[in-house]
């Protein structure tokens, strides 16, 4: 994962006969094809050995042929277990090879009557390089098995020059399996088609007011308590309807490093995010010593925001310090998310308590007990050579300048964040939140939050020329030294997230409908070069003649229910749940790009916020 520097965007190609998505930035079409056949050799330079074998091995199983692993060092090398007919040509090469002249994450994919060549500047650039062999070769190549076994197994590839390399060097996705649990194969399932997008990024939304999620060794009623809830609510939680049945799940430690090792083979990291001092109604429920009212209750049902947040104590302060220390042992990302979102300050100006330490520590409000506490849990990641991520309402002057701010309620605190020297995600719930409704008829499911179309997703832009007081030709220096990288200087903008929070995502085949294809819209914004997006546009035009043309064929291949364009089919409707449709118009009139959404100090949560 390479958070450095990105050359300038050359403009993309507008000819492209194999619909690729998202689009590379330079594309030459050939003439002719070659073939992949039994005995092929995949050659690899080491340092790109994984982006090889991932190509090799899904390869291998959509065609069910029988490829070659070659070391570069042995040109001619047959394979021990599929040896070469006596007389016949050997077949043609597939080489991954390592160009240190190209930029970070970038590669050079070349397919000739010579052979196949990828060109990559470093292990990002070879796996963005390997998914765009896999789409070249067609839906076929999205499937586990070949669907055709009376043909003699083989991949031809078209004759084409690609020269690509992405954007941001930032592209997530984020993965809330708090609210409803996902089973471990789901999960590998996501972290597959977020590497089919190029997404490099999975911030997995691990603890919540609703479960938690990941085995901590040394507190095991987090999971024994804290992962299970007696029954949800459906629709919004206004509606107060309950389906009755009892919820949960999480994963063992070894669950998770498997998730990791496998996200890590498709050049995916995962992002681990446990949340604090807000959202932990699970974790106060398995310990309520943490909470401000040291009260029994039980894992929250309903969604919305929760007034239980923890006790800003340093009792607290310990214990969150030690799940992180397990956290950090598992995840081996550069980054930890540590929340930080949707703190009511309500039961803390209720504690006199509270409010003393507040003052002992010299602070002007006990509000500010919310930026104190956070700043000392990423000063813990900042030790182990980590760098916390956090939702925008932590930033603000107490927060250490290495932490990541993700911009969620609009654009400009992300912008604010930037010019105070911090590091910035946008990821603007206006238009990158996936589980807001992709329509507005009556059948859409559960038709909560803004609508968010297609075309919206597609016309995103991470930092509006108005608030760019930065770029991605700043110096992008993210080392994970725990000295200041942003000390003195702006932040840069390393890119954007897309969201899938579950409360009304209670599948994986709901999942499918609230991501696709608006993710893939979001992908081709974070990976190719800048153009303008807006709707009618050429660029959006073209987008969507390939998606249909293209790309839903390979989402068909891979098993993906995603939502039609023209609507959900019978089986994605919800009848008869209750939503809570937003209007986006509306809200930025009131609160502009700095966003009104969240929980607001004195407002109702009726006047707007969680669905």
């Amino acid at each position: 994962m390479s958070f450095q520097k990105v050359p300038a965007p050359r403009p993309a190609s507008t000819t492209d006969p194999f619909g690729l998505v998202p689009a590379p930035a330079a594309l030459t079409p050939g003439e002719g094809t070659t073939a992949v056949v039994d005995g092929t050799r995949v050659v690899s330079d080491q340092a790109l050995r994984a982006a090889a074998r991932w190509w090799r091995r899904t390869t291998e199983d959509a065609f069910g042929l029988d490829l070659v692993p070659a070391d570069p060092s042995t040109p001619g090398q047959a394979s021990p277990t599929v040896p070469a007919p006596l007389g016949a040509t050997e077949p043609t090469a597939v080489t991954f090879a390592l160009d240190g002249d190209l930029p970070p994450s970038g590669y050079r994919l070349t397919i000739d009557a010579v052979g196949v060549r990828v060109d990559a500047g470093d292990l990002d650039g070879a796996h963005a390089a390997a998914q765009t062999l896999r789409q070249l070769a067609g839906p076929a190549s999205f499937r586990r098995a070949p669907a055709d076994t009376s043909a003699t197994p083989t991949l031809v590839l078209p004759h084409v020059t690609i020269t690509d390399h992405p954007r941001f060097p930032w592209r997530g996705v984020l993965l809330d399996v708090a609210r409803h649990f996902l089973p471990k194969a789901d999960v590998l399932r996501f972290v597959d088609l977020a590497a089919a997008h190029r997404l490099n990024v999975l911030q997995l939304h691990l603890t919540d007011d609703q479960g938690w999620r990941m085995e901590i060794a040394r507190y095991p009623r987090l999971t024994e308590v804290g992962a299970w809830r007696r029954e949800s609510g459906v629709g919004t939680w206004r509606a107060g309807v309950f389906d009755g049945r009892p919820h949960g799940g999480y994963y063992t430690q070894d669950d998770l490093r498997e998730i990791v090792a496998y996200a890590r083979e498709r050049g995916v990291t995962v992002v681990p995010e446990i949340d604090a001092p807000g959202h932990v109604e699970a974790a106060v429920a398995a310990y309520p010593e943490l909470g401000t009212r040291k009260q029994a209750h039980e894992v929250r049902t309903t969604w919305g925001v929760s007034t239980e947040v923890l006790d800003p104590s340093e009792e607290s302060l310990t214990f969150f310090r030690h799940v992180l220390d397990e956290v950090l042992d598992v995840f081996d990302a550069p980054f930890v998310a540590i929340g930080g979102d949707e703190v009511p300050t309500t039961l803390w100006r209720e504690n006199p308590e509270i409010v003393a330490r507040a003052e002992a520590l010299g602070l002007d409000d006990v509000g500010g007990l919310h930026g104190w506490f956070l700043a000392r849990l990423a000063e813990h990641v900042a030790r182990s050579g980590r760098r916390a991520v956090v939702w925008d309402e932590a930033f603000g002057p107490v927060l250490p300048r290495d932490v990541v701010v993700t911009s969620w309620r609009g654009w400009a605190v992300g912008a604010d964040a930037l010019a105070a020297g911090h590091d910035v995600v946008m990821a603007p719930e206006q238009v990158v939140y996936l589980d807001h409704r992709g329509g507005d008829a009556p059948d859409e499911p559960a038709p909560v939050g803004f609508l968010t179309t297609l075309d919206d997703v597609y016309a995103f832009e991470p930092l509006p020329s108005g608030l760019a007081t930065t770029s991605t030709d700043t110096d992008t220096d993210t080392d994970t030294d725990t000295d200041q990288p942003g000390a003195g200087r702006t932040g840069a903008l390393l890119g954007g997230q897309a969201e899938l929070w579950s409360e009304h995502l209670d599948s994986a085949r709901r999942v499918d409908y609230a991501a696709f294809p608006r993710l893939a819209a979001f992908a081709e914004v974070m990976w190719s070069p800048e153009e303008d997006r807006t709707p009618g546009s050429p660029a959006s035009i073209a987008f969507r003649e390939r998606l249909v043309t293209h790309h839903l064929p390979r989402l068909d291949a891979a098993g993906v229910e995603y939502r039609p364009l023209d609507g959900p089919r019978p089986w994605q409707t919800r009848p008869g749940v209750a939503g809570w449709p937003r209007d986006r118009a509306a809200e930025l009139a009131a609160g502009g790009l700095r966003g009104v959404g969240g929980w607001v100090e004195g407002r109702d949560e009726d006047e707007g916020g969680p669905a």
